[in-house]
């Protein structure tokens, strides 16, 4: 769980009918909010109670509802969209005897389906009407394909050396039945019905040509919950995101997107992505002083700021001393241990969801982090810093890796075009 955040934005809506005439019908994200629709009577006679229906009224969403992010961009949807409310994690293998043209009619039909429900518009068919009242909640879809993908479909020549598996590390207590998998999708929105409007969809587009391999289901704080935009805060109540390379650095695509003319060409302009399902011991951690919680992250609970003192955003000072000499910000904290000048310049884009599955018969709760991280290579960008990490963080004792997977995510797909179509039809 590397110390890095994402910016904040939204795009502004376009307003379309359900129709798809922009004067006729009455638009899916011009729907939301009932409170004006219907109004409640109360009798007179015998103080009875009932209910009196009005023509529905066209409500404005709210800000919420109302964001929408572009499918056909240069970068897939999920990777630079700032964190959503809900998200879901999901895999899939290509069932047997489906190739290299099952599969490309597949994503055909998912870049189709996520084109749709990212425009606020219903599935093509069968469309279960789950999200009918909401606008698109910045819903975004996003898609990669694993290792075994490619020796499926007879496409082994076209395989990135930067999907090679990750190696073993000591901390990890991998269930494999939970990671990897020939396909994956990650889906995001602020909203949790439009998010499982998305997830259905995409798993009935399947049909006999995949299947699910895993899925995990993810949260984070609503935009809109705190006074003023702050960096989101993790299940041990740690503000995590804070030193997240940003678009307006000179650097960032080329720590996080794979070149135009890069290698393999079908890569260009996307992205490798990480997922790990990171278990984090909340009883032992809790058990902990605030102040010793901070001498493991090596930045204040309250703010983020670095121990060695100004606000969230100041640079850390690993020098400082305190007044009996010793480091202010421990040699083993999991803040200077992942910063990027500690690693040869390795950054990732992170962009995780929390995670919660219940509670066991202990009372110990099943909870913690689906980390997902983005970078041109993993070889540079997850690999050592996991590394290093696994020689001695002082968060290892209070988190436990238990599912892991590497997806090679191509560049957005253009007008016409679906996502991977350049693989799977070069």
């Amino acid at each position: 769980m590397a110390d890095q955040s994402i910016p904040e934005a939204r795009i502004p809506i376009v307003e379309e009918s359900v129709t798809g005439s922009p004067d006729t019908g009455i638009s899916r994200r011009r729907l939301l909010g009932t409170a004006g629709a219907t109004g409640l009577v109360l009798g007179a006679a015998g103080g009875g109670v009932g209910y009196a229906a009005r023509p529905p009224e066209a409500t404005p969403l709210t800000s919420l509802g109302a964001g929408q992010v572009e499918f056909h961009v240069k970068h897939q949807p999920g990777i630079t969209t700032p964190m959503q409310a809900r998200g879901h994690l999901v895999a899939f293998d290509l069932a047997a005897g489906a190739g290299r043209k099952e599969a490309a009619a597949l994503l055909r039909r998912w870049s189709e389906t996520a084109r749709r429900l990212m425009a606020g518009e219903p599935a093509t068919q069968g469309d279960t009407d789950v999200a009918t009242d909401a606008g698109p909640s910045s819903l975004t879809v996003t898609f990669g394909f694993g290792h075994s993908f490619f020796a499926r479909t007879g496409l082994e020549k076209q395989r990135p050396v930067a999907l090679d598996p990750l190696p073993d590390f000591s901390s990890d207590r991998l269930d494999k039945g939970r990671s990897n998998g020939d396909l994956w999708v990650q889906i995001g929105a602020d909203d949790a019905l439009v998010a499982f409007h998305a997830l259905r969809a995409l798993q009935k587009d399947a049909g006999g040509a995949a299947r699910v391999r895993w899925q995990m289901n993810g949260f984070n704080r609503s935009p809109g919950a705190t006074a003023q935009p702050m960096t989101a805060r993790n299940l041990m109540g740690q503000v995590d995101g804070t030193r997240n390379p940003k678009p307006s650095e000179p650097d960032f695509e080329q720590r996080i997107f794979v070149p135009e003319n890069g290698e393999p060409a079908w890569m260009a302009n996307g992205s490798y992505a990480v997922v790990r399902r990171i278990r984090m011991l909340l009883d032992d951690w809790e058990k902990l002083s605030v102040k010793a919680q901070e001498a493991v992250i090596g930045r204040r609970r309250s703010d983020g700021a670095p121990l060695s003192g100004g606000g969230e955003t100041t640079e850390m000072d690993l020098e400082k001393t305190d007044s009996e000499g010793a480091l202010v910000v421990p040699i083993n904290a999991h803040a200077r241990i992942t910063r990027p000048d500690q690693n040869g310049g390795a950054a990732m884009l992170r962009r995780p969801f929390s995670f919660h599955d219940g509670i066991d018969a202990d009372g110990v709760p099943d909870a913690g982090l689906l980390f997902v991280c983005w970078q041109a290579d993993p070889l540079r960008g997850f690999v050592p810093v996991q590394r290093k990490l696994d020689r001695g963080d002082a968060l290892s004792p209070f988190i436990r890796h238990e599912a892991s997977g590497l997806f090679a995510v191509p560049g957005g797909a253009a007008e016409g075009e679906y996502v991977g179509q350049r693989l799977l039809e070069g």
